[in-house]
C-alpha cells in the first residue's frame, strides 16, 4: 500500500457552503477514499496555502489517481495536489538503488557538449 499527502483548497462556493451548514469533511474524504480501496490515516483542516491536508492510503496509485479525478470532478476544489510519501525504509531503499546505478546521465551544470567528430 501507497501513501500519500493530499492537499488542496476549496472554491468561494464551497467554503460558502460550509459556513451556512458545518459539514463533516474528514467523514466525506474518507468515504471517497474508501470506495477505492483506500484508507484515511490523517485529516486536518489548515489556515496557509492551502485549507486542508490529509494522509492517504491506497492500495496502488492508480486507486489514487481514480480517487484524485473523483474529488476533482465534484467541483469543490480550487487546486488539488497530491504527493506520493515514502516511508524511511522505502526512502532509504531508494537512495541505496540510486548509489549502486551507474546512469551515465551529467547535470546541466559543468556538462559539455560531445564534439561532432
Amino acid at each position: 500500500m501507497a501513501h500519500f499527502l493530499f492537499q488542496w483548497t476549496y472554491t468561494d462556493r464551497a467554503i460558502k457552503a460550509m459556513l451556512d451548514k458545518p459539514q463533516d469533511r474528514a467523514g466525506e474524504l474518507r468515504k471517497a477514499v474508501e470506495a477505492f480501496g483506500g484508507k484515511v490515516h490523517q485529516f486536518f483542516f489548515s489556515i496557509g496555502a492551502y485549507d486542508g491536508v490529509a494522509v492517504l492510503e491506497f492500495p496502488d496509485i492508480e486507486s489514487c489517481a481514480a480517487c484524485n479525478l473523483t474529488l476533482a470532478g465534484a467541483g469543490a476544489n480550487r487546486t488539488q495536489l497530491i504527493t506520493l510519501l515514502l516511508s524511511p525504509a522505502e526512502g532509504h531503499g531508494a537512495m541505496q538503488t540510486a548509489s549502486q546505478t551507474r546512469t551515465g546521465y551529467q547535470p546541466p551544470v559543468g556538462y559539455s557538449w560531445p564534439s561532432v567528430g
